[in-house]
């Protein structure tokens, strides 16, 4: 016999129940990571008295915020009143390999909790809210609010590193001479690739600001003897005659025509039998579930820009006289779309 409608209709109401407060969920992670709670508990289980002394809160409101994210496999209860870590919590450590501390604290920041709270006039215009709300643009704000622009790439940083090890096991750069990060920042990227491919030069593309840093790091992997660092904007004109240009989550913040714009630098410098490849999260053609979905609406919010399907790709491409010629997937949530002049 069938569920009575009242039962299918109550079980659904508490499954969207869920999702309705997921935003305190967001907010309760948030709290513990700026607390550094999975830092304190990096070296053992502790009663919430003991960690609310080490990272100087009230007792028993950190109970109440341990006992919320147990329920959510964030942290561990145990029978004897600790508080353990799990997996999941694990990677709210500062330094845990694959880090989300910083996106975790960024998600529950009072300026992006606001910004998040004008989505519907976003979706009612198709346009983006923020100019609206800060009387600038995304990164003429970022650039006026230092404190709040630093806390905002290292969130941005946490969720983009942990795809770096995924590309460079998806794809053979070894077949490349030399290799154009295009708008790589510090080269955590470009490092990786070239420590794959030991034959290979690379070149580290962006601005003076964003390289400052990137010597320590291509150093302290051992590649910086291979790497020439050129300093310019997105739309300038790139280093020319190379092998292989990489854009890693570039063309997803901006408009279409300043995409084919950028497309187009990369086509006047490509080599003939050159390659480009883009890295971004390719959405699905339905409904399926991808946090490039969640990505596209903060797009949307924020630049008035987006995440795309492969065939917006391979249309995209073609408007710079690119084609591309396959996606290759990753254990991450982005591929590899590799494109060739035409």
């Amino acid at each position: 016999m069938s569920a009575l409608p009242a039962e299918r209709d109550q079980s659904a109401a508490y499954s969207l129940l869920d999702l309705i407060q997921g935003s305190v969920i967001t907010q309760a992670v948030s709290v513990a990571a700026r607390l550094g709670i999975a830092d304190v508990l990096g070296a053992g289980p502790l009663r919430a008295e003991e960690i609310a002394k080490r990272v100087g809160s009230d007792p028993e409101a950190t109970y109440r915020l341990l006992r919320t994210l147990s329920g959510y496999s964030v942290f561990e209860s145990r029978p004897d009143g600790r508080f353990a870590l799990t997996p999941t919590g694990d990677a709210l450590r500062e330094d845990a390999p694959d880090s989300m501390r910083g996106i975790a604290m960024l998600m529950g920041h009072p300026l992006l909790w606001e910004e998040w709270g004008h989505l519907l006039e976003s979706v009612r215009t198709g346009e983006p809210n923020l100019p609206k709300l800060r009387g600038m643009g995304a990164y003429e704000y970022l650039t006026a609010n230092p404190e709040y622009a630093a806390e905002f790439f290292q969130g941005m940083g946490s969720m983009s590193q942990p795809e770096s090890d995924p590309v460079v096991a998806a794809y053979d750069f070894t077949r490349f001479g030399t290799i154009v990060d295009v708008v790589g920042g510090r080269g955590a990227l470009l490092a990786k690739i070239l420590a794959r491919a030991p034959e290979a030069r690379g070149v580290l593309y962006d601005s003076e600001a964003m390289t400052a840093d990137a010597p320590a790091v291509l150093d302290a992997a051992g590649v910086g003897g291979r790497v020439t660092i050129e300093n310019g904007g997105h739309f300038d004109k790139l280093p020319a005659g190379a092998d292989a240009y990489v854009l890693k989550h570039i063309l997803h913040d901006f408009t279409e025509s300043a995409c084919v714009a950028l497309l187009k630098n990369v086509r006047e410098a490509i080599a003939p039998d050159g390659r480009l490849l883009v890295i971004e999260y390719v959405l699905a053609e339905g409904g399926e579930r991808h946090i490039g979905n969640i990505i596209d609406l903060w797009l949307l919010l924020l630049l008035g820009a987006k995440e795309r399907t492969l065939p917006e790709y391979e249309e995209l491409f073609a408007k710079a006289d690119l084609k591309v010629v396959r996606a290759v997937p990753t254990t991450s949530p982005v591929s590899i779309i590799e494109a060739v002049p035409v």
